[in-house]
């Protein structure tokens, strides 16, 4: 009696590459920038992007989520008179977390701006530090 054998079938380069591009796609990792910090004086909108592609509108107490792929990148915030940008690296699986602030200052409350209907509204780009759990 003859004994059948069979072999497993070879993959090709192109199926090899295949593979590796849906794995890369799979590695991603993900920011979140939120606005509501105490110091957030509650209106004007921010508008927020990464890397020049618009991912939100924040109202105080709105916070945003996108994936991103693991590298460096390029956080822009603006209220429409100030702008901030950050650069900033995420690894694979990490997510990063940033505040936005629309701050009062120098100006804001003045007489000048009770006049002309509204003083200069600052505005706060930061990282956040990454939660520890224990001790």
């Amino acid at each position: 009696m003859a004994v059948a054998t069979s072999t497993a079938p070879e993959p090709t380069a192109v199926d090899i590459d295949q593979i590796i591009d849906a794995l890369k796609t799979s590695w991603t990792a993900s920011i979140t920038v939120r606005r509501r910090s105490r110091d957030d004086i509650g209106y004007r909108e921010i508008f927020v992007s990464v890397d020049d592609e618009s991912i939100g509108i924040l109202k105080y107490g709105d916070e945003v989520t996108r994936e991103v792929a693991p590298g460096t990148h390029r956080l822009k915030a603006h209220n429409t008179l100030f702008r901030k940008s950050l650069d900033f690296s995420v690894n694979v699986g990490e997510h990063a977390s940033f505040r936005a602030i629309n701050r009062a200052g120098f100006g804001t409350y003045s007489v000048l701006a009770f006049f002309i209907g509204g003083g200069p509204i600052y505005l706060t780009l930061e990282r956040e530090e990454p939660e520890t759990h224990g001790s």
